[in-house]
């Protein structure tokens, strides 16, 4: 790490990005963002590290898991502040997954109002968990909630 930059520790990462302390070192532990030690054993980040936190963030919240965030952020370089078209070609990768769960999204929202939010999984009306029935062939009960000894 170039220490003529400056750089953060992570009480300082914390408070500017907004993320827990816990949450910054399970980061680290996951290989997601990088530090340096001090002599004194401390954390330094480099100020680069707030962009790839927000982006982690912004990547959790609508639903892409951390092992995709890793495989995404290891792709970017290292030595140097990610530009906007990094995170560009990084997030269009997300598009087709990002559409298909807003498309679930929709479907649910719109057919939530049907369902009665029993848990059974198995009624014949459920549009949602169980369209035209088709769970009846498996047998009776909560299919989907039960499970094999």
């Amino acid at each position: 790490m170039d220490q003529g930059r400056k750089e953060l520790s992570v009480g300082q990462l914390a408070a500017r990005s907004g993320v827990a302390v816990s949450a910054l070192h399970f980061y680290e532990a996951q290989g997601l963002i990088r530090s340096r030690r001090t002599s004194g054993n401390q954390r330094r980040f480099r100020q680069d590290t707030l962009r790839r936190v927000a982006f982690i963030r912004a990547a959790q919240r609508v639903g892409i898991s951390l092992a995709a965030v890793r495989e995404a952020l290891s792709r970017l370089p290292a030595d140097r502040t990610p530009t906007p078209a990094d995170w560009a070609r990084l997030s269009t990768e997300w598009r087709a997954d990002l559409d298909d769960r807003i498309e679930q999204l929709v479907r649910l929202r719109d057919n939530l109002t049907s369902c009665i939010g029993c848990g059974c999984l198995s009624m014949r009306d459920c549009a949602l968990a169980n369209p035209e029935d088709v769970m009846s062939s498996e047998g009776p009960g909560a299919r989907r909630l039960l499970t094999n000894p």
